[in-house]
């Protein structure tokens, strides 16, 4: 599986917005981009928690 740099993912994502996109929605989608991204990298390195667990978190607060 071939893995594209963040400047790729970047530029294909901005192809697909109209073309009288506006900074806002240009910066949303940047923005989707990185967290996804992130949350891609935190998978891979098992940092995760279970779905009870996570239950178990919110009913603490």
């Amino acid at each position: 599986m071939h893995t594209q740099t963040l400047k790729q993912e970047a530029l294909e994502s901005l192809q697909h917005l109209p073309d009288d996109a506006d900074i806002d929605e240009i910066m949303y989608r940047l923005y989707v981009i990185n967290k996804l991204r992130k949350s891609r990298e935190a998978i891979e390195r098992g940092e995760t928690i279970s779905h009870d667990d996570l239950k178990r978190e919110i009913e603490q607060w």
